[in-house]
């Protein structure tokens, strides 16, 4: 089973991590990135998330499905923000669910790192003196 899903609502996290539980599974790892208030001694008012949906859709499908085959997951959900959050908002939650540890880490750090490089979703950080849009890194 693989979700993912692209939303200007608050990412509900216990969901998230409840459709990967499976009996059959021993581990779930969960990846939750926030908003820092700072980024290199500045203070971030926001971020502001945007994306080409499709294509970004698309390449977030294919991701979870190479990690799902190469670990064996059950399961994997993918779903991130788009729009505006503030300093501590959540805004990209990835789970998933594996029969054993290492096979959940190795595949929530691949969908996560992948999703990064290879997905058109573009961040802008707002400070109180400006603006910047971030390039995306791992």
């Amino acid at each position: 089973m693989i979700s993912t899903h692209l939303t200007e609502t608050p990412l509900d996290t216990a969901a998230i991590i409840a459709s990967v539980q499976n009996e059959r599974c021993g581990a779930i790892d969960v990846f939750i990135g926030t908003v820092r208030n700072e980024t290199k001694g500045k203070a971030v008012l926001r971020l502001e998330y945007e994306a080409y949906e499709p294509m970004a859709l698309k390449e977030m499908q294919s991701i979870c499905e190479e990690a799902q085959q190469r670990w064996n997951a059950h399961a994997i959900t993918a779903h991130h923000r788009l729009g505006t959050i503030e300093p501590g908002g959540i805004a990209v939650v990835v789970a998933v669910s594996t029969p054993h540890r290492a096979d959940a880490f190795a595949a929530c750090q691949l969908v996560i790192d992948t999703l990064k490089e290879r997905v058109p979703i573009w961040k802008k950080e707002v400070f109180e003196d400006g603006e910047t849009w971030v390039t995306p890194h791992a």
